[in-house]
């Protein structure tokens, strides 16, 4: 007998909303109307794009304090134009990047619990665009790579530890860009841009890898994401306006490996991927429901498994990545979704009745330690992620990055007046020469501060000798 329904263990995921009290309410959730998600989740913090009057602004919540927020709650408002993408360093969980209309990225360390008053001075601000930044995502296994890509049809790949645009892809879009996405390990991007074209791009070389024209007919935006097996998926329209899910092998892009047509909706489709499951998760902008597919090896590819649906309409959506969920509860996704003026977490939860650790459903997932640093993916090496169990929970560890970020940019000064020593062995000299020059200044310190303590003793004995004649 064949078998007539695909076996498969999430065939019966379900998703539920948390009760009002784990929501985050009265938050005036920004109206800027870009594509983005407006929220970006780890496991620590929820950060939110908000309205902002005189400039640009986002909440940082710890992921605790749900509940009514107060009007007068600090905020991260650094940006004189409102921000248009967010998004949280995969390897250090206090720190976030962000990109605005007044053509800057700005990256903030959030203090370990929350904001206290609101902050205005990033860590770095990088400038580079000429027109407003509107995407910004992290590199997944390098140490403070950052990309963005603005209005100006250009994408900047910068190092943060530095603050310098390394890489700048500037004559390979013609037109905007409506999203960017690595690939697993963070050698190839892919671009969905408004010319109907997807694109498959070696940064590091600047070469154009494949490309494919009119992925979908339709005029309105488009996404495109890499899977863990290296095809990518896109989401767009059709010549009538359908929503369609297509997938495509990046060695032969002529014809896609499937195409699945949805509805009419108008919403863009902003797709959200679990590698470790190879669950993809659909979310429109502007639908009140979640669609969820599995992608498998063989033909059809794509399995549509369910919908979640509710009665409000989404403003954005924020994912939690695998190592904020509760591995307890078989939770395999968790969705923060926007309303007009709150935040409402959503559980995606397979039903199982063990209560034991379910390895099926977490395989090892990428952890935070970065697999690279910034200046080993510049000169050409990649990295596998570093995986990490979740069978007893994730256990944060101690974050410690801003300091080498600032050391970063003394090094880079540092080594700019060292022009011309090569470039091997310049970053060394320079740490070598700023730590002897380190030295010194405390050695000047100590001998100062021998000299005031002396000097106050002598003054100290003076005026017991004055004292003693008083007191006769």
């Amino acid at each position: 007998m064949r078998r007539v329904v695909r076996q498969s263990k999430f065939r019966h995921v379900f998703g539920q909303a948390v009760k009002n009290d784990q929501c985050y309410d009265d938050i005036r959730v920004s109206r800027v109307t870009w594509d983005s998600a407006f929220c970006a989740v780890n496991p620590k913090f929820v950060a939110i794009i908000i309205e902002a009057s005189g400039g640009g602004a986002f909440l940082v919540l710890p992921l605790h304090k749900t509940g009514r927020i107060d009007k007068a709650y600090p905020t991260v408002c650094g940006h004189t134009g409102p921000v248009l993408d967010i998004d949280w360093c995969p390897h250090n969980d206090q720190v976030i990047a962000s990109g605005s209309e007044d053509c800057t990225v700005m990256v903030w360390q959030i203090p370990e619990n929350g904001l206290v008053s609101s902050m205005s001075e990033p860590v770095v601000v990088l400038e580079g665009h000429s027109k407003r930044v509107g995407i910004i995502t992290w590199h997944p296994t390098a140490r403070n790579v950052l990309l963005s890509a603005g209005c100006d049809n250009q994408i900047i790949i910068w190092n943060v530890g530095t603050g310098e645009a390394m890489i700048t892809l500037e004559d390979m879009h013609p037109d905007v860009i409506y999203n960017v996405c690595w690939n697993r390990n963070g050698s190839l991007i892919c671009t969905a841009c408004k010319d109907k074209s997807v694109r498959v791009i070696d940064p590091r070389k600047e070469t154009l890898i494949s490309e494919r024209e009119k992925a979908h007919e339709g005029a309105r935006p488009m996404r495109a994401i890499f899977l863990s097996d290296g095809n990518i998926l896109t989401t767009g329209f059709s010549r009538m306006s359908e929503r369609q899910l297509a997938l495509w092998n990046t060695a032969n892009m002529e014809e896609p490996m499937t195409v699945n047509e949805m509805d009419t909706s108008n919403g863009v489709l902003l797709p959200f991927y679990d590698p470790d499951t190879n669950v993809v998760y659909l979310c429109g902008k502007g639908d009140s429901s979640i669609r969820y597919f599995e992608i498998t090896e063989e033909a059809p590819y794509v399995h549509f498994l369910n919908t979640f649906a509710t009665k409000e309409p989404q403003r954005g959506m924020g994912y939690m990545p695998k190592r904020g969920l509760d591995v307890n509860k078989c939770e395999i996704a968790r969705f923060f979704k926007l309303h007009e003026r709150k935040c409402e977490p959503v559980v995606m939860t397979v039903p199982r009745k063990s209560d034991l650790f379910q390895d099926d459903l977490y395989p090892d997932t990428a952890g935070p330690d970065p697999a690279l640093e910034a200046e080993d993916w510049f000169d050409g090496k990649n990295g596998e992620p570093i995986l990490i169990s979740l069978k007893n929970g994730y256990v944060p560890g101690k974050n410690r990055d801003l300091k080498v970020v600032k050391k970063n940019i003394l090094d880079n000064k540092a080594s700019k007046n060292t022009e011309n020593s090569t470039p091997a062995n310049k970053s060394g000299s320079a740490a070598l020469g700023k730590s002897e020059a380190k030295l010194e200044e405390i050695l000047k310190e100590i001998k100062s501060l021998k000299d005031l303590v002396s000097s106050q003793e002598k003054r100290i004995i003076k005026l017991e000798e004055q004292m003693s004649k008083i007191a006769i």
